[in-house]
Parts: structure tokens; C-alpha cells; sequence
């Protein structure tokens, strides 16, 4: 018998169908149920190693912690890796199968999918009590619908009942919800059980005559108001392009997509603060890597476009990339390029990950991602990368600074590494550090042996805060978004939705007609 099941779409990409499925799943999991995280497919380049050596997004392994899992393929079977504005690498059961365009994905591959999704999804419910599946984008895409394995493909295929989730904070979220459910077909429709309000700021008491007037005019209910939170984004879809930056005069507040990260909210241990400075790449891909760095108590990280950011930095960080030679271009076309290596000449530290060391290195030889063949690095590593077609992906454990390290890869570049002192699976030259292993900066000994270093070679007297633990703050994290969940959400009806599968008897809704 197949467990309980719920899909969570949006009214928009970005309303919040992320952070609600990974609350709902840490509430369903403190009540003792053994539930799980599913997304049919995911376009992101934030992504994760499973244990047992696949390639998922990082918001779905983000639910799996909710749910207290290890994350596995079933619960993100197709993952998308754009690698430009009309490419993306397809990712099926965390393994790449190739470059396709957006027209030929949605031209026939996506439909293909739905077979693989709905068995993926079957086995996860066959296993579990409940799994907790979250939409992408809109569910009334309707361009889109025909080949659609995500939103209502999804839904229909495996009888799931539909929670709208809408983001009040925007604006404009009544209209979304009717609009939404207006444009679906009748068999579409049948599926959508209610809303959910996200990001609601003031007195709930002044919304609801528009709750009781949205439940005349669609005939669903609303399933809760959740209230705004600062910090509760988990790891986040991140797009295709470079991330807009906000700018701002004081250091550790910075924008990436729209959610403003702040650090240095508690007091440094030392007199000093550190500062670290993210070059904003194009196809910045885990940009999470510095989170551990932000976590820390006296840390300020902000993420740059412009050289002259970079000269109070004490830390210059080059993150992981989907384009390397592009995001080689564009560090040379800032300005960036040089900075970086005056600062190597100077012995001011830098850190280079995944892309970024490999930018960091002498020469590139990509004949697979940017397909541009020979192409110099920046030369501060003694570093040469060939690009190999078969990605590496694995979950490399070591040590490094006398403290145990753990990590995760995802790269086709291949380092031949000539020189310099070892550090992890790469190289330290001076006070410049590459690796290819993302996640080393959440082991905690490791961070801060690391941040001691950088410290000392900037002249700061900093001192890493001895009980931060990564880990920990996460899990802190979770449980707030469960805490939303159980507390503004009416979870007795939310779990009957759940256990008692797709609604029936609805209304249905007349497109652009209100009841």
C-alpha cells in the first residue's frame, strides 16, 4: 500500500515551495512519521553527492535532513545544470546523460521522464508513510503543461493533492491563487486541495475577509498563514545567471537572489572581524560553500563584482562554476583577474573551489564544457586541468591543517598538480588554496584551523569562535521551519490532505471567470 502524499506548487518560482516542503517534512518527522523529500525535476546549480555517489539538488538534500534521511536519487530523479541561457546538462538518476537545449528537452525528452519520475516516486511511497513533493515554478504554466513531469504531470499521474503556496510579501497574492487555479483544466483542477499564505507581515486578523472571499470564489480553503522570517531560506535554486547583487556600503550584508544574507551578527571572539570577499562568477554553482564561513561569529562575507571590493578583503574566495572558461573571461573583463593576482604576489590569502581552482591554475584544457580548447588560468596554483568527458562525483574524506575535512566533488576537470604543499585533493601556494571539494568549510575543526590562517596572514587578530558548529545551527534552522508549520499552519487538516490523497468534488473555475 502506497504511504500519503502531497504535492507543494507556488504561484510563482521563488514563493516559497522549498522552504514549506522542508518544513512540513521536519514537522511530519518530530511527529514520529517516517516521511521523505520528492522533487521530479529540479533546474539548479546548487547541487549535492548522495553516499552512494549521485549528483542531486541541494534544497532536496536540505528536505532529507528535515526528514532525518540520507538523501538518495529517487528523491530528485531528474536534475537540470544550465550552461547558459538555452542549455542545460540533464542529470537522470544522479547521473549526466548529456547537453540539451531547452526545445529539445521540452520538445519530447521531459515527456519521456514522466515514466521514470512517477516510478521513482512510487518506490519512495511504498517505503514511506508520507512524501512531501514540491512543484517548480507555477503549476499554471500552461505553455508548458503538455510536457509537464513536475507540477500536474506529477500530481495527476500519481494522484496527488495540491497545496498553493503564495508570497503575501510580493503582492498580488489573491489574484495569483485565483488566477492559478483558473487557468488549469477541469481534471487539473479536481487536484488542487487550497493555499497556503507565506511571508505575511502584520495582524492575520485584517487578511481574513480575503481568505473567507478567495474560499467563495474558488471553493478552497486555506490551509495557513505563515508569517515572515528573516534567515530561514534553506539551500537555494539558484538560476542561470550571476546572482543580483545588493549593494551596500557596510560589510557582511549581501543579496543573492533576492534573500539577504547577513553574518558577524554575534560578536568576533577577537578584537578583530574577518572579511571575505566571493567573486560573483557567472554560473555560480554552490555558492552554499561560504555559508560555514558566514555562520561564523566575527565573519562578514559579501559577494563582489568589481575589483577595488576586493582590497579590504581579508579572504578573496573564487566559488565553483558551471562555465569555467566563461567565468575565466569575465574575472579578466572586471578587472578581477589582476586583483586576484596581485594579491596572490602579495601573499593575501585567496581560495579557489571547484571552478575557482581551476581558474586559479596555469592552463585549462576544456574540449567538453566551453568547448574553446587550451585556454590560460591565472597562474597562481601550479595547476593543469584537462576536462574529461565522465564527471566525477564523489564524497572524499581527509585532513587537512591537523583537522579531519569532509566533502563532496562534482567536476569534469581533471588537476594534474605540479607543485606546492598538498591541501585536500589540491594545492597551497603561499597563502593561495584550491580544491575541487565543496563542503570542506562545514567541518568545523577544519573552518577553523583555516580561518586561523587567514587571520594570521592578514594581520587580524581574529579568533574563531571555539562552539560554533555548523551542523548544529542547521538543524536549528530546520526546526524553525517545522515551528512555522505547527504553529500557523492548521496541521490537522493539512495531515488529512496528506494521508487521504487528492481532493474530489471541487468546483471547477471558469478561466478568467470568478465564481
Amino acid at each position: 500500500m502506497s504511504g500519503g502524499g502531497l504535492l507543494v506548487a507556488g504561484t510563482t518560482s521563488d514563493a516559497g515551495k522549498s522552504v514549506v516542503t522542508a518544513g512540513i517534512c521536519r514537522w511530519l518527522a518530530r511527529q514520529g512519521v517516517k516521511v521523505a523529500p520528492f522533487k521530479a525535476q529540479n533546474m539548479s546549480l546548487n547541487s549535492f553527492v548522495t553516499r552512494e555517489g549521485a549528483e542531486i539538488g541541494r534544497a532536496q538534500a536540505m528536505q532529507a535532513q528535515a526528514c532525518r534521511l540520507e538523501p538518495t536519487a529517487l528523491m530528485n530523479p531528474v536534475l537540470l545544470k544550465p550552461g547558459g541561457e538555452r542549455s542545460s546538462q540533464v542529470v537522470l538518476l544522479g547521473r549526466p546523460v548529456g547537453e540539451m537545449s531547452a526545445r529539445g528537452y521540452h520538445g519530447g525528452r521531459q515527456q519521456r521522464l514522466l515514466g521514470t519520475v512517477l516510478d521513482c516516486l512510487e518506490r519512495l511511497r511504498g517505503t514511506y508513510d508520507a512524501v512531501i513533493c514540491e512543484g517548480a515554478g507555477s503549476p499554471a504554466e500552461i505553455n508548458l503543461r503538455r510536457t509537464d513531469i513536475v507540477n500536474m504531470g506529477i500530481a495527476r499521474g500519481a494522484g496527488l493533492p495540491v497545496l498553493v503556496v503564495g508570497d503575501i510579501d510580493r503582492g498580488g497574492v489573491f489574484a495569483s491563487f485565483f488566477g492559478t487555479v483558473a487557468l488549469l483544466s477541469p481534471e487539473d483542477q479536481r487536484l488542487v486541495a487550497g493555499f497556503l499564505v507565506n511571508k505575511f507581515r502584520g495582524d492575520v486578523s485584517l487578511l481574513e475577509p480575503g481568505l473567507d472571499m478567495l474560499h467563495g470564489l474558488t471553493g478552497r480553503r486555506t490551509y495557513g498563514v505563515l508569517p515572515f522570517r528573516h534567515g530561514l531560506g534553506i539551500d537555494e535554486e539558484d538560476g542561470m545567471g550571476v546572482p543580483p547583487l545588493e549593494r551596500s556600503r557596510e560589510w557582511g550584508r549581501v543579496s543573492l537572489r533576492g534573500a539577504v544574507r547577513e553574518s558577524a551578527v554575534a560578536a568576533p571572539a577577537g578584537e578583530d572581524v574577518l572579511r571575505v570577499a566571493v567573486c560573483a562568477v557567472p554560473l555560480m554553482s554552490n555558492f552554499t560553500d561560504v555559508d560555514a564561513l558566514a555562520a561564523e561569529p566575527g565573519v562578514v562575507v559579501r559577494f563582489v563584482d568589481r575589483p577595488e571590493e576586493l582590497a579590504d578583503a581579508d579572504l578573496a574566495v573564487v566559488p565553483g562554476t558551471r562555465g569555467t572558461v566563461r567565468a575565466l573571461e569575465w574575472l579578466r573583463e572586471r578587472g578581477l583577474a589582476d586583483a586576484l593576482r596581485r594579491r596572490a604576489a602579495e601573499g593575501r590569502p585567496v581560495l579557489g573551489i571547484c571552478g575557482g581552482f581551476q581558474i586559479l591554475g596555469e592552463q585549462i584544457e576544456d574540449h567538453v564544457e566551453s568547448r574553446q580548447g587550451r585556454v590560460d588560468g591565472l597562474g597562481v596554483l601550479p595547476v593543469r586541468v584537462r576536462f574529461a568527458d565522465d564527471k566525477t562525483l564523489a564524497r572524499p574524506v581527509g585532513e587537512a591543517l591537523g583537522e579531519p575535512v569532509e566533502g563532496y566533488e562534482i567536476h569534469h576537470g581533471v588537476a594534474d598538480v605540479l607543485g606546492g604543499e598538498p591541501f585536500l585533493d589540491g594545492c597551497r601556494a603561499g597563502q593561495t588554496w584550491g580544491t575541487h571539494w565543496h563542503g570542506s568549510l562545514e567541518s568545523d575543526g577544519f573552518r577553523r584551523a583555516f580561518l586561523r590562517e587567514v587571520a594570521r596572514a592578514s594581520g587580524r587578530r581574529f579568533v574563531p569562535a571555539p562552539g560554533t558548529s555548523f551542523a548544529a545551527l542547521r538543524e536549528e534552522q530546520l526546526d524553525r521551519l517545522g515551528d512555522l508549520i505547527e504553529q500557523h499552519a492548521d496541521t490537522d487538516a493539512l495531515w488529512r490532505l496528506i494521508e487521504s490523497g487528492a481532493p474530489q468534488g471541487l468546483p471547477f473555475i471558469p478561466p478568467g471567470a470568478p465564481a
